[in-house]
């Protein structure tokens, strides 16, 4: 019954819908502070369902049977953003026992044991000891630390204030807050050169996601362009291939990157790019701002029907 809906509303050819998944994390076991990102179990039964219900493509490929209009039934790519260390630890053995391909998005300033500023919130309020930090001083205000609740509360109140910061003062600020906090930040969150070029020598897909994943839509052009073309001259120099794939960091259109941002990826000489925005792609999309979806569901079955639900909505609107 499920493949037999999926060919109804994502036939193949011309009339041909994709859905483009996108993860950032999959932990090894579940963690109450990391709440929203999947564990290695929940992944193996989505990708289980995925290889099972849909017809799953590299994202490469994929881009060029939607422009062609040779989309197979119920397409479906898998894509990661950021380049966490995890992903080749835990996702990709995952994917290569169920035989089925992605493309990992890597922003490079962070592959030499840099973190990303969220994670340096997360782990400077994690390494926390007990009881109430005062953060007045960086005009953060003062949090109260006791079990996981408590610390995630703070995390997001943390990152609400401090995500749409310019970057230099964003590093500034976690690096003040973790030595506020009495916190030593980690050094291997993110995947180092060469389990980037493992997951491209293992058949992954490598796409681009800027240098240090700033908001693109705050810089000036030229920081913008470095942005994006220093990240992806890193990644060919790591894989010794060409990177044609681009994801906009946060992805958001208007609020994260804008008409100039788009353009800009163009002219570095990507193939195609995705966005963070819900819905499906279609013969008629903008290969520059493909939509994606976020898979949060923890029942797979459940995450078989929103995705059908995706593709009739989009069908509709």
């Amino acid at each position: 019954m499920f493949r037999f809906i999926g060919d109804l509303i994502s036939p193949p050819g011309g009339r041909g819908r994709l859905n483009v998944l996108y993860y950032h994390r999959v932990l090894a076991v579940p963690d109450p502070i990391l709440h929203d990102e999947i564990d290695a179990a929940t992944f193996e039964r989505h990708m289980a369902l995925i290889a099972a219900e849909f017809n799953v493509l590299p994202l490469s490929e994929a881009c060029a049977r939607l422009s062609s209009g040779h989309l197979p039934a119920r397409a479906a790519c898998i894509t990661f953003d950021d380049g966490y260390s995890d992903n080749e630890q835990v996702a990709l053995p995952i994917l290569k026992r169920l035989g089925l391909p992605a493309t990992f998005f890597v922003s490079t300033g962070f592959s030499d044991g840099g973190i990303m500023f969220n994670d340096g919130v997360i782990e400077a309020v994690r390494r926390a000891p007990a009881g109430t930090h005062d953060l007045s001083a960086l005009g953060l205000g003062c949090h109260s630390l006791g079990e996981g609740a408590t610390r995630r509360v703070a995390v997001d109140a943390l990152l609400a204030q401090i995500k749409y910061l310019p970057a230099g003062e964003r590093t500034l600020l976690v690096r003040r807050i973790a030595e506020t906090m009495q916190s030593t930040l980690p050094n291997n969150l993110m995947m180092r050169p060469a389990q980037i070029k493992r997951l491209h020598d293992e058949g992954m897909d490598i796409g681009g996601h800027t240098v240090t994943h700033p908001i693109l839509k705050v810089l000036d052009e030229q920081q913008a362009l470095a942005e994006i073309v220093g990240g992806k001259r890193r990644l060919e120099e790591i894989t010794g291939a060409p990177v044609t794939l681009f994801a906009y960091p946060n992805g958001k259109p208007g609020r994260d990157y804008g008409p100039r941002d788009v353009e800009l990826v163009r002219q570095a000489g990507f193939a195609a790019a995705v966005s963070t925005v819900l819905g499906v792609a279609h013969r008629g999309s903008d290969l520059f701002q493909l939509p994606r979806f976020l898979p949060w569901d923890k029942n797979p079955r459940w995450l078989g029907l929103r995705l059908l639900g995706n593709c009739v909505r989009s069908a509709l609107t």
